[in-house]
């Protein structure tokens, strides 16, 4: 297991690389100027070729590409255009707040999409059922901005029971927390619902029921933890993507998170920024398939053998 973890990481130095290239490809490639950006539309040509001349914005793309590489490879991303603060502070200045965006609204998701997904299963064709499903579409078919500013207007400014804005404590992030988990909890409930319904006309449970196990042991022991593989890996695809930064839910709640920062630094064109806000998230993709694995032989232990083999 050891080894296969290892090879993981390994596979993970040409994806960056590669990741990276092409985001300072793009990013240099696109129209504008990040000396001209910086300085305003009133600053001479003279200051501003002396500013691209002190970036090194005149050298040949591939020096300047090597050169960042280089200087990344030694743990120096860069200093960012805009701000003048090398770029993992600005990074990891905004990083807790889409942390514990993206953690709170996993929370959510998981402890009420899983339950009502098997509640859903179990009771196929229900009442209950019939319901969950529906409020399933209703909340995919809301879009996050929408369902954010409803939000707003009933909680924060109609009951004041919460505040619209700003990161200070616990209670900034349940509206925000609920925005964001709504649409990813609709994924999970289906999910959730349809590899219960495979696993429970399994013959095994078929088996299982005949010997006279009861309800509560056939879904939790027997169905659920087989059922559970899919679920994982959407709630791992979920959480990673949010903590890339959820542009949306920060905009609209205000939230200074990676997102809004990564949406600035492409429109100033701060190529050190976005280059490490990309890696970022690849980097938080490709480490929450790599737990998603792993968990993956915790739960069904006939996986770990297969792991252990490469």
């Amino acid at each position: 297991m050891l080894k296969y973890i290892l090879k993981r990481i390994v596979m993970m130095v040409p994806v960056i690389i590669g990741i990276s290239f092409l985001i300072f490809a793009i990013m240099n490639l696109t129209p504008g100027d990040p000396a001209r950006l910086m300085l305003g539309e009133s600053a001479s040509n003279e200051d501003v070729e002396a500013l691209r001349e002190e970036m090194g914005l005149n050298d040949n793309f591939f020096v300047r590409y090597f050169n960042y590489l280089k200087g990344a490879v030694q743990g120096d991303f860069g200093v960012s255009y805009r701000s003048k603060v090398p770029v993992f502070n600005e990074l990891f200045s905004r990083f807790p707040s889409t942390l514990k965006l993206a953690f709170g609204a996993t929370v959510i998701m998981v402890v009420i999409g899983i339950p009502v997904g098997v509640i859903s299963a179990v009771k196929q064709y229900s009442i209950i059922d019939n319901i969950s499903l529906f409020s399933a579409f209703l909340l995919t078919s809301m879009p996050a901005f929408w369902l954010g500013l409803m939000l707003i207007l009933i909680f924060a400014l109609h009951l004041g029971w919460f505040p619209a804005t700003g990161v200070d404590g616990f209670i900034n992030f349940v509206l925000p927390c609920i925005t964001l988990a709504a649409a990813m909890l609709a994924s999970l409930i289906r999910m959730t619902r349809s590899s219960m319904l495979e696993v429970i006309r399994q013959d095994y449970i078929r088996t299982a029921k005949a010997k006279g196990a009861g309800e509560r042991r056939l879904i939790m022991k027997h169905s659920l933890r087989n059922a559970l593989l899919p679920v994982i890996t959407i709630i791992g695809m979920n959480f990673a993507s949010m903590l890339g930064g959820t542009m949306i839910i920060e905009s609209v709640f205000a939230m200074p998170g990676l997102g809004t920062m990564t949406i600035t630094a492409v429109r100033m064109k701060d190529t050190p920024l976005v280059i490490a806000s990309v890696v970022f998230v690849a980097i938080a993709i490709s480490l929450m398939n790599l737990l998603v694995d792993i968990l993956y032989t915790y739960i069904d232990p006939r996986l770990r053998t297969q792991y252990s083999k490469r």
